[in-house]
């Protein structure tokens, strides 16, 4: 055989091949990836398989969240989107991030709709899928930049999975923010509540639980589409990841004694169109105390509303007083108290020994940080009263955010707390950690959303975080479903929806904080700004390869 250059024998270099076909010819360890001229892969799928993909996807993330609660999903779900984003351009990556968005969140939020009917249900459907949407486009740019820029094995199973977690847990955090407070209700994390992985969230709490998930989806997607089983070395990293989700321990706390405790759910008529007589809810919740009569407890528990501000009326100030004292222990309950005029959400602690109408200073009080916007107050209600004044109009409270510590004492035991919604949200429940909370206790009052899904994914979240910060969990709804729960994420007790009844329990108290409750808001802001920061410096690289 002779070369082009005469040598007998010699087989041809790679260059001249090159300027011969006009292609190189690819060695066995190349990626067999097709890129199109801008650098993006080629699609996995047809844009009309890419959108029904994400339909489906969207389904199937809703089914990892109660009523269903298939933990599994949340993996199965993620990886429909990654495979349907991969190789898209930006129109296309926004419009698969839109369906996707529109269809797991109208599932998803559907409880909305009992309260004020369609319009809030479409209205937040629209904004949180909209911002789904805008989510999703760094991470089709993170697939098309960062596999150019790190081709190898490094580049594709490490580099590239830990871009699209930190980008993906990203949009969960701006979805956690904004706008009016944001809605952290739909993290992946969140879904893990009954999962072996739920004990990762003590460790790097429930966005970094979030993060680990998305991360062991990419990383097993690179692999499968490196053929990474022919590769035995390879096999390593979905299986290494695998196995740090689920056989992490959780983060050890210590115990330190316990408190019996007796929590009520009255099943009155607690909702915000509920017709009632006088009294109805003091009433409902004080009947369905009595088995505690003579207990030995050390707190009661009454949850979210009351028909009345206790420390501007003469008669249910002495109703909480009788109620205590027949129990024999401090009552902690809940209803809307004003201050100078300003209508605050109030959790507080009614000692038996009141003989008369307190001042507010004179109990411990916690007022709610985050009142649930359209329910609890309406922002910016000049403009939404011009385009919905109907609507606008039923909304009549406002209650102001509180700033307040969540956190409250009975002999000697430091409480956390969180008052419905606000159990969503991280800062709130790791502050009341960080000021020495040996128990957490979450009122709630699901009476607006009677027959849906939400009392049991408000459940779910109140049980990851008994996981995350190794604490006991007391949980108390008006309507239910009402559970004690120990720091292992156990139900000590419960209370169906619907039925009036008590929970007692000698509640395990615990000393100590998690790695979780520490560091999750840090993690939060480093994947969020870290994962934007890094697709910016992938574009400018890219860009100045591209012009070489």
């Amino acid at each position: 055989m002779i070369n082009v250059n005469g040598t007998p024998g010699a087989p041809p270099p790679i260059r001249k091949l090159v300027g011969l076909t006009g292609r190189q010819v690819p060695s066995k360890q190349a990626s067999t990836v097709v890129r199109k001229p801008d650098g993006r892969d080629r699609p996995l799928l047809p844009l009309w398989a890419a959108l029904f993909t994400a339909a489906v996807a969207g389904i199937v993330m809703d089914l990892a969240y109660p009523e269903v609660g298939f933990w599994p999903a949340a993996f199965v779900a993620t990886g429909l989107v990654l495979v349907a984003a991969i190789g898209r351009s930006v129109a296309g990556s926004l419009a698969i991030g839109l369906v996707f968005g529109l269809v797991f969140f109208s599932l998803l939020v559907l409880w909305t709709s009992r309260y004020l009917g369609l319009i809030p249900w479409l209205a937040l459907t629209a904004v949180e899928g909209a911002l789904t949407a805008i989510g999703v486009i760094p991470l089709t740019l993170a697939y098309r930049w960062l596999p150019h820029l790190v081709p190898g094995v490094i580049g594709r199973l490490v580099l590239l999975p830990v871009l699209v977690a930190a980008l993906w847990t990203g949009r969960e955090v701006v979805l956690g923010m904004w706008p009016y407070g944001g809605l952290p209700w739909a993290r992946l994390g969140m879904t893990q509540s009954e999962s072996p992985t739920a004990e990762l969230s003590s460790w790097v709490g429930v966005s970094g639980l979030s993060f680990l998930i998305v991360l062991s989806v990419a990383a097993t997607l690179e692999w499968l589409r490196m053929g990474g089983w022919r590769h035995p070395l390879r096999i390593a990293i979905p299986v290494t990841l695998g196995g740090v989700l689920v056989m992490v321990p959780a983060f050890p706390t210590t115990l330190a004694g316990t408190m019996r405790i007796g929590a009520v759910q009255g099943n009155g008529p607690s909702g915000y169109f509920d017709e009632r007589e006088p009294w109805a809810i003091a009433h409902a919740q004080g009947d369905a105390t009595r088995p505690l009569y003579g207990e030995n407890l050390d707190l009661l528990v009454w949850p979210e509303g009351m028909d009345a501000d206790p420390f501007e009326s003469n008669y249910l100030a002495s109703y909480l007083t009788m109620i205590s004292q027949q129990v024999g222990a401090p009552l902690l309950a809940n209803a809307a108290t004003s201050v100078d005029e300003t209508l605050y959400n109030t959790s507080f602690v009614w000692d038996p020994r009141i003989s008369t109408m307190p001042e507010r200073d004179q109990l411990q009080t916690h007022a709610k940080r985050n009142p649930v916007p359209f329910g609890e107050y309406v922002p910016d209600r000049a403009f939404y009263n011009a385009l919905v004044p109907d609507l606008i109009g039923l909304i009549q409270r406002e209650y102001a955010h509180g700033t307040d510590a969540p956190l409250v004492t009975v002999n000697d035991v430091p409480i956390g707390l969180a008052i419905c919604f606000d159990v969503i949200y991280d800062e709130v429940v790791a502050e009341s950690i960080n000021a020495g909370a040996q128990v957490l206790v979450f009122q709630t009052n699901n009476a607006d959303f009677r027959g849906t899904d939400e009392n049991l994914q408000q459940l779910a979240f109140a049980r990851m975080r008994a996981i995350e910060t190794g604490r006991s969990v007391v949980n108390v709804s008006t309507v239910g479903t009402s559970q004690i729960i120990s720091p292992d994420g156990t139900t000590s007790a419960s209370l169906p929806a619907g039925e009036s009844g008590v929970m007692t329990a000698d509640v395990e108290l615990r000393t100590g904080t998690t790695l979780g409750t520490a560091i999750g808001t840090i993690v939060s802001w480093v994947l969020l700004w870290g994962g934007l920061g890094a697709v910016a410096i992938a574009a400018l690289l890219f860009r100045t390869k591209t012009r070489r």
